[in-house]
């Protein structure tokens, strides 16, 4: 057999570590270096030739270094005649900029997609897309998991009474809905209005919550206004407890400190992107079995699907 390895960059080295530990494989050898003036340069230690690559790196912050080691490590591996290059992105930078909400501005989503092709990228793994439909930016295979998968039975282990789900924005209904569908729970919406960007405003919650312990669910917490605002509404409106779910903590700003807020009993993020300060009120769960499951799969050709069946 062709045989694969598993290389990361520098971004998340604890989570790709992980996931080659669930792998029962090392993590290869690559070195990443920066030049004083912030010029990245890359060498693979080791030979590729012929290897399926799957190189693991999130493109959080500081997001334009991380995504230029993945785009040098692509070109290092596919000039050093790696088989095929999979991108295992766990959280996928600028997603939130996928399409032109107001004149004269950029589709960046589209844009990285083409520049990850453009390197040599034959595919892409990543979980909990901003936007599903950032999939049909790229014109190779992108497989986006699902991070309910880990949040769904923790909820469970929990045995809340009167569990609603809640979704903290329009936009996330759809994600909002399957995930109480699974839990044969019912739904609210929080809606909200934004008046710039990384602040928002709650306006109402849409359904009934006094009495009932609140999940919100998100695709991701970034400065924590909405989350932290959104539980100070459900509250108000008489919900007993809320906790919230986001699969990436990008926490950003003074998040970390809105999190503190007595609105909020608990939050649940996965290990995509690191965190940078404890909290008790954080609670990591780790995806990197999950993954290390689906890049065994996409090996051996082998439904991915079914993990979510």
């Amino acid at each position: 057999m062709r045989g694969y390895k598993v290389f990361a960059g520098t971004a998340n080295l604890e989570f790709a570590k992980q996931v080659a530990k669930n792998l029962s494989l090392p993590l290869s050898d690559a070195q990443v270096h920066t030049f004083s003036d912030g010029e990245i340069s890359a060498q693979i230690s080791e030979s590729v030739r012929g290897k399926d690559i799957f190189i693991i790196q999130s493109t959080c912050s500081p997001a334009n270094n991380n995504l230029m080691e993945l785009l040098i490590l692509t070109d290092a591996l596919r000039r050093s005649s790696a088989n095929s290059i999979t991108a295992v992105i766990p959280y996928f930078g600028y997603a939130r900029q996928d399409r032109k909400a107001a004149p004269r501005v950029p589709i960046t989503a589209k844009l990285i997609a083409n520049m990850l092709q453009a390197a040599g990228i034959n595919r892409v793994v990543t979980i909990d897309l901003h936007a599903g439909q950032i999939q049909g930016f790229f014109d190779i295979p992108v497989d986006n998991l699902y991070g309910s998968v880990v949040f769904y039975n923790y909820v469970l282990n929990k045995n809340f009474k009167d569990l609603v789900v809640a979704s903290p924005d329009i936009g996330g209904v759809a994600r909002a809905r399957a995930f109480a569908k699974r839990l044969n729970a019912d739904m609210v919406i929080v809606d909200k209005r934004r008046e710039k960007a990384n602040e928002s405003e709650v306006m109402n919650i849409i359904g009934e919550v006094e009495g009932k312990n609140i999940v919100l669910v998100d695709d991701m917490i970034d400065t924590a206004g909405t989350i932290v605002k959104a539980a100070a509404a459900l509250k108000q409106k008489g919900a007993l407890s809320v906790m919230a779910c986001c699969t990436h903590a990008v926490l950003s700003g003074s998040a970390y400190e809105k999190i503190k807020d007595k609105a909020l009993n608990e939050l649940v993020v996965t290990d995509t992107i690191p965190i940078k300060e404890k909290n008790p009120k954080i609670k990591v769960l780790s995806v990197a079995p999950l993954f290390a499951e689906v890049i065994r799969r996409v090996y051996h050709n082998e439904s991915v699907n079914g993990l979510f069946s």
